[in-house]
C-alpha cells in the first residue's frame, strides 16, 4: 500500500502525515500541497496538489492507493467544486480509498452553517465515488484557546457566546491519530465518525486552563451578535462570523456528544487534564 495526505503544509495535513510515517512496516507516504517547496520537515515524497488544478492532482495521485483529502479553507461555494476535483482525480489515477477529514457543526441556522453545508455535500460526493471510504468530523480544536492565553491573561477571562453549552473539543495531534487509522483500518470503511474528547463548558475551560498557566479566568457570557463583532474585529469580515457561528452551535448543544474516537482507534481520546498538564510541563 502506498498512502498519501492532501494539504500536507498546513497543520492538521502535515500531522497525519507524521502519524502515517511512525506506523510500523515502512508503508510509503506521499504528501501533496499547493506549494510542495514550503514543505521541508516531513522527510517524505512531496507531489503538487493544488485543488484548483484537476490535471495535476492526477498526475500527483498516480500510484496511491489510498487517500486523506483534508478539507479545504476556501468559501464554501468554492470548497465543494475543489474537493470534487481531489475525488474524481484519484478516481481517474486508480485510488482504491478515500478518507475525509468533515466536521461536527450546526447544518442549519448559524453563521457556520455553509461551512458545514459544503462539507455534508463532499461527504455525499464521497459516498457516491464508487471508492472504499471512511469520513471523520472533527471536534472543535483545543489548541486556538491555549494559543490565546497571553490575550484571555490580558483581559482575565474567557468572553463568548457559548452560554452553558458543551464543546467537545480534539486536538490535531488525536486528529492525525484517528485518521491514521481510518486509513489503514478497512473495518471502519462505509462508516462517518464524530472525532471528539469529552464535552466541556466554557467555566470548565477556563478551569483547565487556570490549572495549567496558574490564571485566575473566569468565564462571561456575550450574546451572538456581540460575540460575532468581537470577533469580526480582531480576525476580519470572513472569519470572524464562522468563529461566532461555532459558538452558536456550542450554545446549541451540537458538539455536546460522546463521540466515536475510542471506536476508530482502540483508546480513549486524551482528557483535558492530561492534556492541558503536558503543556504546563
Amino acid at each position: 500500500m502506498t498512502y498519501a495526505v492532501t494539504a500536507v503544509s498546513g497543520q492538521l495535513g502535515a500531522e497525519i502525515a507524521r502519524k502515517l510515517i511512525a506506523l510500523p512496516g515502512s508503508t510509503p507516504v506521499i504528501g501533496l500541497a499547493r506549494t510542495p517547496s514550503k514543505v521541508t520537515d516531513l522527510g517524505i515524497e512531496l507531489r503538487p496538489g493544488d485543488y484548483d488544478k484537476p490535471e495535476e492532482l492526477q498526475a500527483s495521485l498516480q500510484g496511491v492507493d489510498a487517500l486523506v483529502i483534508v478539507s479545504g479553507m476556501a468559501a464554501p461555494e468554492d470548497r465543494i467544486q475543489q474537493h470534487r476535483n481531489v475525488i474524481e482525480a484519484a478516481r481517474a489515477a486508480g485510488v482504491k480509498k478515500l478518507v475525509y477529514t468533515s466536521i461536527i457543526g450546526p447544518e442549519a441556522g448559524t453563521r457556520f452553517s455553509p461551512v458545514v453545508q459544503s462539507n455534508r455535500q463532499t461527504e455525499a460526493d464521497i459516498r457516491a465515488s464508487g471508492l472504499d471510504w471512511a469520513i471523520g468530523r472533527n471536534g472543535i480544536y483545543i489548541e486556538p484557546d491555549v494559543e490565546y492565553i497571553d490575550s484571555y491573561k490580558a483581559r482575565g477571562e474567557i468572553a463568548n457566546s457559548a452560554g452553558e453549552g458543551r464543546c467537545g473539543y480534539t486536538t490535531r495531534s488525536e486528529l492525525a491519530h484517528a485518521y491514521a487509522a481510518l486509513l489503514t483500518r478497512n473495518e471502519l470503511n462505509g462508516g462517518t465518525y464524530d472525532l471528539n474528547g469529552t464535552p466541556i463548558t466554557q467555566d470548565q475551560l477556563a478551569g483547565y486552563l487556570n490549572r495549567a498557566f496558574g490564571t485566575g479566568l473566569t468565564y462571561r457570557e456575550m450574546t451572538a451578535q456581540d460575540f460575532v463583532a468581537d470577533r469580526t474585529a480582531e480576525l476580519g469580515a470572513f472569519i470572524g462570523p464562522i468563529i461566532g457561528g461555532i459558538y452558536e452551535g456550542i450554545r446549541q448543544g451540537i458538539y455536546d456528544r460522546p463521540g466515536d474516537f475510542e471506536a476508530v482507534t482502540g483508546r480513549p481520546h486524551q482528557g483535558w487534564g492530561d492534556y492541558l498538564s503536558t503543556l504546563r510541563a
